[in-house]
């Protein structure tokens, strides 16, 4: 499917019917990383309507020349919001830099987004990252992959077992082969927003904050600033995970995402 947003055709896939819940991936990849974690979680629960774009550069959407930095993007992003889901208030979630997105639109929609979900996010300040280091490798990547593809495995996952490396051959490698690499470096020159996220009032609606404690790429400690911004926020440091959380630790995800929504249904209904 695709959306015109800011003269720019957003390419998305979306999946159920019901309440809305838009979901952004990371930098690099597709929307086919955040379906592949995700979907699953969804397709168990009844009355949600999974809403996944490729960010401008990747996938199928494009990176034109007015896009430069990321409040372009976030332009586009709340022009696709307003074609896709209107003005109906919906769940919000984003994977690293697509949780910095996500967290921006919160910041301009706080009445249209019900609730927000950050998994790694991306932060302005990262400090005390953790070393790289791999937790468990009971898989040999060269078995199956080309030598610049094992590499980005291994620096992804520090849990490297079939199952992961499973996942990243379905969800993670496709999406790389379609970046626009000029484009994404055009919009990493200018990757900060004019605006902070966290300069306007806090955010009241439920928060879910989920990281890796082996996450080398963004850290975990920075994150913890962002509490203070979130004051219904719980708060998630996942052991055996590193940026690629979602597909490390999906059972202890699901629990934290299925939990959120029921705090955004509560509040919904009240």
């Amino acid at each position: 499917m695709e959306c015109w947003a800011r003269d720019v055709p957003v390419h998305y896939v979306e999946h159920g019917d019901g309440v809305p819940v838009l979901v952004l991936h990371g930098a690099g990849v597709d929307h086919r990383e955040m379906l592949g974690a995700l979907d699953p979680i969804f397709s168990e629960l009844a009355g949600y309507r999974r809403i996944y774009p490729d960010l401008p550069g990747m996938g199928h959407t494009p990176a034109p020349g007015t896009i430069n930095g990321a409040d372009d993007v976030l332009d586009v992003l709340l022009a696709f919001v307003d074609g896709v889901i209107g003005d109906a208030r919906f769940r919000l979630l984003g994977h690293s830099a697509g949780a910095y997105y996500a967290r921006a639109i919160a910041g301009r929609r706080p009445d249209q987004v019900a609730g927000l979900a950050l998994i790694c996010p991306l932060v302005e300040d990262v400090r005390d990252l953790p070393a790289t280091q791999v937790l468990h490798a009971s898989v040999d990547p060269d078995e199956t992959l080309g030598a610049a593809d094992a590499g980005v495995f291994r620096d992804y996952f520090v849990v490297q077992t079939q199952a992961t490396l499973d996942r990243y051959q379905e969800y993670v490698l496709p999406g790389m082969g379609l970046v626009d690499e000029g484009g994404l470096e055009r919009i990493g020159q200018h990757w900060l927003f004019s605006t902070s996220p966290g300069a306007g009032p806090p955010y009241t609606g439920p928060v879910l904050i989920a990281v890796g404690r082996q996450d080398s790429m963004v850290g975990y400690a920075s994150q913890w600033d962002l509490l203070r911004h979130y004051p219904r926020a719980t708060f998630a440091v996942l052991d055996r995970a590193g940026h690629a959380l979602p597909h490390e630790q999906p059972g202890l995800l699901k629990a934290l995402i299925a939990e959120w929504l029921d705090r955004v249904h509560e509040r919904d209904s009240c």
